[in-house]
């Protein structure tokens, strides 16, 4: 049957020269025939003749050491280059006016935006500060490029700025979330975030993520830095926090429940900085008289506290 027929046939002939281990000169010729609803066996048929025959050989490789100067060893992440000249307050109020009149969907858009992101890590807080007076603006669909361009900054003068426009409520509060969450991934936290973010805990309006963003961002700090709990900016945070559990977590109401729940999870969250917690924790725990969830959460803020401060003498019987 026809199915039972070779539909493509195909040869292939090469002949090569070869000289001390250097190929010198190839030549081949190919043809192909498809034989599919061919009349009396005939059908479509290609011929390729290809020639490659070797010009010089370089005997030797010029290598310029000066150029490997600039090479290091990194990880595949994303590097923009470092800008090699100073970046002014004026240079990005012109930047962020480009975006606005960019399209929405471009590639321009993109490339202006992370521009925008690694221009504003030069700039000190006076003048971030500065710029925002003169770019709060907001675009065409109410877009706002410095607002969005700020949680992705990740510098100290970027985090204080937030902080600033949170605490006078100058943005929306879905933006004020946004804030907060960007914390959780800012790489290498410094003291002085934490100390400008430790005040927004004892605001009546502080919310979940407030209270976890904070504290994820001591504990990244804590990671990278050996005794943080000796220093200023962890105690405040860990000061506001023990405060709210009042030695032992005692709640008058369904609300006061939630914010306690809420609380000790920060607490779990902030790691190793909550050591100085341990006995509140510990109380909190073992009171019968407390709801189980409080109970419960308090065993689960354990989690990072280290094994240094002997979690199983402070908890000897939780039931």
């Amino acid at each position: 049957s026809q199915s039972e027929q070779q539909i493509l046939s195909s040869q292939l002939e090469c002949a090569q020269s070869i000289k001390d281990g250097v190929l010198e000169e190839a030549e081949c010729s190919e043809s192909d025939r498809v034989t599919l609803f061919s009349h009396q066996g005939s059908g479509a048929e290609t011929r390729t003749q290809s020639s490659l025959k070797l010009l010089q050989v370089q005997t030797e490789t010029l290598y310029n050491k000066g150029d490997s100067e600039d090479l290091y060893v990194t990880n595949i992440l994303y590097e923009r280059e470092t800008a090699k000249r100073e970046v002014t307050g004026g240079e990005v109020t012109e930047l962020v006016w480009k975006l606005c009149l960019a399209h929405s969907a471009s590639y321009e858009t993109a490339d202006l935006f992370m521009t925008l992101v690694f221009e504003l890590r030069h700039l000190s807080l006076e003048a971030l500060r500065a710029l925002w007076q003169r770019s709060s603006f907001k675009c065409r669909d109410n877009w706002q490029p410095l607002i969005d361009a700020l949680p992705s900054c990740a510098t100290e003068a970027c985090v204080v700025l937030m902080k600033d426009l949170i605490a006078s409520q100058e943005v929306e509060e879905d933006k004020v979330e946004h804030f907060f969450w960007s914390f959780t991934f800012i790489s290498n936290p410094t003291s002085g975030m934490i100390e400008s973010l430790a005040p927004l805990l004892k605001s009546p309006r502080a919310s979940q993520s407030c209270f976890l963003g904070v504290t994820a961002l001591v504990h990244r700090f804590c990671s990278a830095h050996s005794s943080c709990d000796h220093v200023p900016a962890v105690q405040s945070v860990m000061r506001t926090l023990g405060k709210f559990l009042g030695g032992n977590c005692t709640v008058q109401d369904s609300e006061h429940l939630s914010k306690m729940q809420l609380v000790l999870k920060a607490i779990g969250n902030a790691g190793l900085a909550a050591a100085s917690l341990a006995p509140a924790l510990s109380s909190c725990a073992s009171l019968k008289s407390h709801p189980v969830e409080i109970r419960l959460a308090a065993v689960q803020a354990f989690r990072r506290i280290p094994c240094s401060v002997r979690v199983r003498d402070l908890l000897p019987e939780v039931t």
